[in-house]
């Protein structure tokens, strides 16, 4: 009869333990890279060890022009963190997080403890759960169909929740004001040629196998401008590259939406990150009630001074963290992401 060595038993079972936790930091690693980031850049890396998983920026995938402060860096991150968050909850634990934990790392955004096992699933967490691949970033028209008040009051709860305000542009002046400064943004974008070099980097060509940046299927060509209009960046470049347009911007009258801000009251790293988790609680709530999707147009935050404006005119003196339309589509963009083994690492 084979002899254990005393102790071997318990060896065992604390390896297929460590082996079970870092199968369930993987599940949840790779729930979290399907937040959306700026440009697809995917600007998050992950790593673990014993009952803790890091996030960290990764400073590479900063837009040098765009983004010198790191700012919508950060909200990629912190809508990363959130989508985690919601991963581990689903998992069975409560998460514990620490939000910049040393100051001497500024690059280690947070702290992410698998904290206690909850007796029982939350029903709320796993519809959210359920949203984190069905989301998807549009480019175009929505269709006529409203986002009903109920929804849109929800929406800006949820932003609560999470410490940042949600303001619907009510009123048509307001709308056409900002969609006004998206437009002027993306005009001062195009006679920047470092901006031009910065938005090829992360738009590739037709047939790229890239899993990263904007691929061709994830934006229409062509697409008559909706009403207001709030133009989309111009991954194209002029190559005309880009998907037909959807059925919803041959409309008389394309649909914008309803076009909002969303803002904090300070405006420091941890600000951002906490607009990111925020637009993330957001946009998985909207996913799930009636399939909302939502367009992004920070251009005009990309411009300092039409930043200022739209803080001290749109937000009532907050600061503006993103521009977004909202409402409903019919098919999806396609979207890629890069697999998990490139952005998590098991700490020695």
């Amino acid at each position: 009869m084979t002899r254990i060595a005393k102790g071997a038993i318990g060896v065992e079972k604390g390896q297929d333990s460590n082996d079970r936790r870092a199968g369930e930091v993987r599940s949840a690693v790779e729930a979290a890279t399907w937040a959306p980031s700026v440009h697809n850049t995917q600007p998050w890396l992950f790593s673990f060890g014993g009952d803790r998983i890091s996030l960290r920026a990764d400073g590479d995938r900063r837009l040098g022009v765009a983004d010198p402060d790191g700012r919508e860096m950060l909200i990629s991150c912190g809508a990363a963190l959130f989508t985690l968050r919601v991963a581990v909850r689903d998992l069975g634990y409560e998460p514990e997080v620490r939000v910049l934990p040393d100051p001497d790392r500024p690059h280690l955004l947070a702290d992410l403890y698998l904290g206690a096992r909850t007796r029982s699933r939350s029903d709320d967490n796993s519809r959210l759960f359920e949203q984190i691949r069905r989301r998807r970033t549009h480019r175009g028209a929505f269709k006529p169909e409203p986002v009903g008040d109920a929804l849109l009051t929800l929406l800006r709860q949820e932003a609560q929740r999470e410490g940042a305000m949600l303001r619907v542009l009510e009123d048509q002046y307001s709308r056409n004001a900002v969609a006004a400064l998206t437009v002027a943004a993306e005009n001062m974008h195009h006679l920047s040629p470092s901006y031009a070099g910065e938005l090829a980097r992360w738009a590739p060509s037709p047939g790229s196998t890239r899993q990263e940046g904007v691929p061709e299927s994830a934006y229409p060509r062509e697409a008559p401008p909706t009403d207001p209009h709030f133009p989309a960046r111009d991954f194209a470049r002029g190559h005309g590259w880009g998907t037909e347009p959807s059925i919803l911007d041959w409309l008389e009258e394309p649909v914008a939406g309803v076009a909002c801000t969303l803002s904090t009251k300070e405006d420091r790293p941890v600000d951002w990150l906490r607009a990111g988790q925020a637009m993330q609680r957001v946009l998985l709530r909207a996913t799930q009630h009636g399939d909302v999707a939502a367009a992004f147009h920070t251009q005009a935050l990309e411009v300092p001074g039409l930043r200022e404006l739209i803080q001290t005119r749109f937000c009532a003196g907050d600061h503006p963290q993103m521009v977004l339309r909202l409402g409903t589509v019919g098919d999806k963009f396609e979207t890629v992401r890069r697999p998990v083994e490139q952005v998590l690492t098991e700490e020695s």
